[in-house]
This record gives structure tokens, C-alpha cells and sequence, in this order.
């Protein structure tokens, strides 16, 4: 795509970085942290303790780099005759994620060990990162619908049916996560590793996009 210049290509590929950066730290991290199980615990419990710095600057990097894709993702789009409102989405994750970095989660699911299940009562600093991580979880499918609709309507419809599956997908694994977190019987035991399949399958497709936009071509005819 001739119209995306140097300078867009490198904030295009602050998304690639950035996806890849969140999902390899957490995964490690959640892999080595003692009494922490990722198949039980949330991304976010990683925050807690004395380690939890490591998370926290996980989170605020990669939602910087997420912010920088946003910046680059609407000239790029315009290449396809729109590109308004996915960048704005995209940007709200990249928020959602460094205000997540500064405000530690609550205890959940038994972790750190010695705490209840579920929270008695809220701290100020858990509801705050409850509520900057809530776009992480809406505005990302949301973008997926945007940008899939932008795609179908210019050819690019594997990378459209792409797109809103990705959403549809990411939707439902946060639910079950979520129901895993309030302590639903079933899916308590693998709330933690339903809601990091969810975080690769949207972040995984922010990746891709931010690879292959630049290789997207304008408005063609269907067929």
C-alpha cells in the first residue's frame, strides 16, 4: 500500500510488538509465579504482590505500544475509505490497559493464598482496574466488528469473516472467563485459562492486522 508512509509502518508494527509483548510476559509469568495457577487465576491477579510491578509494566507498555497502532491505524484504513472509529476503539484498549498498570486487581479465585474466593469487600484500587480493563474486553470486539465491516465492504472478505469471528469468539470466552471468576462450580477451575485463550485469540488478531494492513489493497470488485 503506497499512501501508508515509513512512519506508519512503524506505528502499524507497535501493534504487532505490543500484542505479542502481552501475551509472551503473562503467560511466563503466570507459568513461574508461586501458589499461582494459570489455569484458576486471572491475567490481572499477576499485578498483586511483590512481584506484581512485572505485570504492572507489562500492562502500561503494551498499552502505549497499543495506543501508537492506533495512531497508525487510521491512515492506514483510509486506504480503504473509511478508518474513523477502529482507531478510536483500539485507542481505548491501549487506555484500558495503562490505567490497569497503575491500579492493582482485587484477590480472586483463592489468590493470593489465604484470600476468599471472591472479594468481602472492594478496594478502590481493584474497582478502578476492574473498570479501566473493562474497554480491553468491549472495545476490542467492538474494533473487530468495525474493521470487519471496513474489509467485507472492500473484497477482503476471508480477512472480514476473520474479524467478526474473532469477536464473536473473544465475546463468548470472556463471559465463560467471567462466570469462571464469580465462582461458577464448572468453570472456576479453568476461569484463568479461558480468559488467556480469549486475550490470545483478540490480541493474536491485532497482531495479524497490524502485519497485514499495510499489504491490504484499496477497494476492489467482489468476485
Amino acid at each position: 500500500m503506497a499512501g501508508i508512509r515509513r512512519f506508519e509502518r512503524a506505528l502499524l508494527g507497535c501493534g504487532a510488538i505490543g500484542a505479542v509483548l502481552f501475551v509472551v510476559l503473562f503467560l511466563v509469568e503466570g507459568a513461574f509465579r508461586a501458589d499461582y495457577s494459570p489455569l484458576r487465576h486471572p491475567v490481572s491477579s499477576l499485578s498483586i504482590g511483590e512481584s506484581g510491578w512485572v505485570q504492572a509494566v507489562n500492562f502500561i507498555v503494551t498499552g502505549l505500544l497499543i495506543l501508537a497502532f492506533a495512531a497508525g491505524l487510521r491512515p492506514a484504513l483510509r486506504q480503504l475509505g473509511g478508518g474513523r472509529w477502529a482507531p478510536v476503539l483500539i485507542g481505548l484498549v491501549g487506555v484500558g490497559l495503562i490505567g490497569a498498570g497503575f491500579f492493582a486487581a482485587d484477590p480472586i479465585s483463592g489468590y493470593p493464598p489465604g484470600t476468599p474466593p471472591v472479594p468481602l469487600v472492594r478496594t478502590t484500587h481493584g474497582v478502578l482496574h476492574d473498570l479501566f480493563s473493562t474497554p480491553v474486553f468491549t472495545a476490542l470486539p467492538a474494533a473487530c466488528c468495525v474493521v470487519g465491516y471496513r474489509l467485507a465492504r472492500t473484497g477482503h472478505r476471508g480477512w472480514a469473516a476473520y474479524s467478526i469471528g474473532t469477536a464473536v469468539v473473544f465475546l463468548i470466552g470472556f463471559a465463560l472467563a467471567g462466570a469462571g471468576f464469580a465462582q461458577n462450580p464448572a468453570l472456576t477451575p479453568v476461569g484463568g485459562l479461558l480468559q488467556r485463550l480469549t486475550l490470545v485469540v483478540g490480541f493474536g488478531w491485532l497482531a495479524a492486522l497490524a502485519i497485514s494492513l499495510p499489504r491490504f489493497q484499496g477497494p476492489r470488485e467482489p468476485g
